[in-house]
C-alpha cells in the first residue's frame, strides 16, 4: 500500500514537472519604473494567472536609450527577447530594421488571434503603420503631453483655481504671481525638445520637418527655426532670466520637482498621472497644452508619445503564438480602460475609451479625459506625428542646444539654427543608410 502511495505521488510530481515544463516563457524587455513599474509586472501577473499555456517575464532594462542598444546587442547575439519596448522616437529606426522585427499584424494573423487595427485610436495606430497598411509594433504605453498645475500653489498665490492658464501669456502671468508668492519654481517642463519643440509644432499646426515630419519619406530635414519656434523659445528663455521658468534636466527628471511641491506647472506626459495620483500632498489639475492664441489653427491637436511593443524576429511559432495571446489580453476594453485610470496613459482602443467613459471616471477625476480629447482632433499633414530617423541622436542635440540658450550661452534662434543643422546631419546619415 506504501509502495502504490509512493508510486501515485511520483506521478503526481512527474505530471506537475512536465506541465511546468511545458509552459512557454515570453521574456519582455520594458523600460518603466516607480509606479508604471508595478503596473507592467501587475499585467504580466494578470496575463499569467489568466491561463496557464505561457509565461510573461516583464525585464527592467534601463531608459529606452539603453533598452534600444541592449536589444540590438542581444539580437545579433541570438538572444533577444521575445518583446522590446521602443518609445516612439525609435520607431523610424526600428521600421528600418526589417529582419529584427516581425510585423504585429503577421504575428496576430499567424497565430490566429482578432487583431483589428480600426479598433485602434487612429493617431495610434496610423503612427505605427507602415505605408503598405500594416501595422508594424503594438501600441502599448501611448501618451501625449499636457499640462499640470498644483492647486494649492495657486490658491496661495491668489490665482483661480478652477481653470489652468491657456495661453502662453497666461502661463507668464501666473508665473509671475508665483514668484512674487515666494513660489521658487513657477514653471518647469519635461522632456523639453518633445514638449517645448514637437508638440508644440504639432499644437500649432506648424511643420517640426518636412515630408510630413518625416512620415512621407526619409529625405525629410528639420523646420524648427522658424519665427514661431524663435519665439516661443525666446520666451521661454526670458522666463529663466525672470526665475518663472526653472529648468530641472533632461528626460523625465523635472517630474520629480512637481510631485514634491517644489515647481507649481509643468508641461510632461499624460503618463506622468500615475505618479502624481499617487504621490502629490496637494490639489492638482491637468489641463490642455497652453497656446499662442494669434497663431491661425491653434490649439491643433498634440502628437504620439510613450512606446510601443516590436515583436523580434529568431523564435518558435508556438513562443509567437504566446506574444499573440499576450497582446490580445492587454487590449481588451477591461484591462485598456484600468491601465489607463491607472496611469494617464492613453486608452489605444476606441472601446476602451468609451468603457472609461461611461463608468464615469472622467467626471470622477476631472482633467483625466485631456490627453485623449488633444489626439483624437482632427489632424493634418503637419500634425498627424513625428516620425525621423537617427531621432534618439536628434533629441540628444535638441536637449544641448536648449541646454546652452536657458543658461543664457546661445541665443533662441542660434540654438534652433544649430539644432536643424545638427539634426539634418542625423537625418542625411540615416537616409543614407537605408536607401535600399
Amino acid at each position: 500500500m506504501r509502495f502504490k502511495t509512493l508510486a501515485m505521488a511520483s506521478a503526481l510530481a512527474a505530471t506537475l514537472c512536465t506541465a511546468a515544463q511545458a509552459q512557454t516563457e515570453i521574456q519582455w524587455w520594458h523600460s518603466m519604473t516607480a509606479v508604471n513599474g508595478e503596473w507592467v509586472n501587475d499585467l504580466a501577473k494578470q496575463f499569467n494567472e489568466s491561463q496557464k499555456e505561457y509565461k510573461v517575464v516583464p525585464t527592467f532594462k534601463g531608459t529606452y536609450d539603453e533598452s534600444m542598444t541592449a536589444s540590438i546587442a542581444a539580437f545579433r547575439a541570438g538572444n533577444a527577447p521575445h518583446i522590446l519596448q521602443v518609445f516612439e522616437v525609435g520607431t523610424a529606426t526600428m521600421m528600418a530594421s526589417k529582419n529584427a522585427i516581425i510585423p504585429v499584424a503577421q504575428v496576430m494573423k499567424d497565430a490566429g488571434e482578432k487583431f483589428d487595427p480600426s479598433a485602434y485610436i487612429s493617431a495610434v495606430a496610423g503612427y505605427y503603420t507602415a505605408p503598405n497598411g500594416q501595422m508594424l509594433s503594438f501600441p502599448f504605453n501611448s501618451s501625449t503631453t499636457i499640462f499640470y498645475w498644483n492647486k494649492d500653489a495657486f490658491k496661495a498665490a491668489g490665482l483661480p483655481t478652477d481653470k489652468a492658464p491657456t495661453t502662453w501669456p497666461e502661463v507668464v502671468a501666473a508665473a509671475a504671481k508665483l514668484k512674487a508668492a515666494g513660489h521658487k519654481c513657477p514653471f518647469t517642463t519635461a522632456w523639453q525638445g518633445w514638449t517645448q519643440l514637437e508638440s508644440f509644432s504639432a499644437w500649432h499646426n506648424v511643420e517640426f520637418a518636412t515630408k510630413s515630419n518625416g512620415l512621407a519619406g526619409l529625405d525629410a530635414r528639420m523646420k524648427i527655426n522658424s519665427p514661431l519656434h524663435v519665439r516661443h523659445i525666446e520666451n521661454l528663455a526670458n522666463m529663466a532670466k525672470q526665475g518663472l521658468f526653472v529648468y530641472k534636466g533632461r528626460g523625465n527628471v523635472p517630474e520629480a520637482s512637481f510631485v514634491s511641491g517644489e515647481c507649481a506647472m509643468i508641461n510632461t506626459s499624460s503618463g506622468f498621472y500615475g505618479n502624481v495620483a499617487k504621490n502629490a500632498k496637494f490639489d492638482y489639475g491637468l489641463a490642455p497644452l497652453p497656446y499662442y492664441q494669434d497663431v491661425p489653427g491653434a490649439p491643433q491637436n498634440t502628437v504620439i508619445g510613450g512606446a510601443s511593443l516590436w515583436v523580434m524576429s529568431g523564435k518558435k511559432a508556438p513562443e509567437y503564438k504566446g506574444v499573440a495571446k499576450f497582446f490580445s489580453f492587454i487590449s481588451t476594453p477591461e484591462v485598456q480602460s484600468a491601465s489607463h485610470k491607472r496611469t494617464g496613459y492613453l486608452p489605444v482602443t476606441t472601446a476602451a475609451y468609451q468603457l472609461t467613459e461611461k463608468s464615469g471616471f472622467y467626471k470622477e477625476k476631472p482633467g483625466t479625459d485631456v490627453a485623449v480629447t488633444q489626439m483624437i482632433r482632427k489632424v493634418t499633414d503637419k500634425s498627424r506625428g513625428i516620425r525621423l530617423g537617427n531621432y534618439v541622436q536628434v533629441r540628444a542635440i535638441e536637449d544641448e542646444e536648449l541646454e546652452g540658450v536657458w543658461s543664457g550661452k546661445k541665443t533662441a534662434k542660434e540654438a534652433l539654427d544649430e539644432i536643424v543643422k545638427r539634426g539634418n546631419d542625423q537625418l542625411e546619415r540615416f537616409q543614407k543608410a537605408n536607401k535600399g
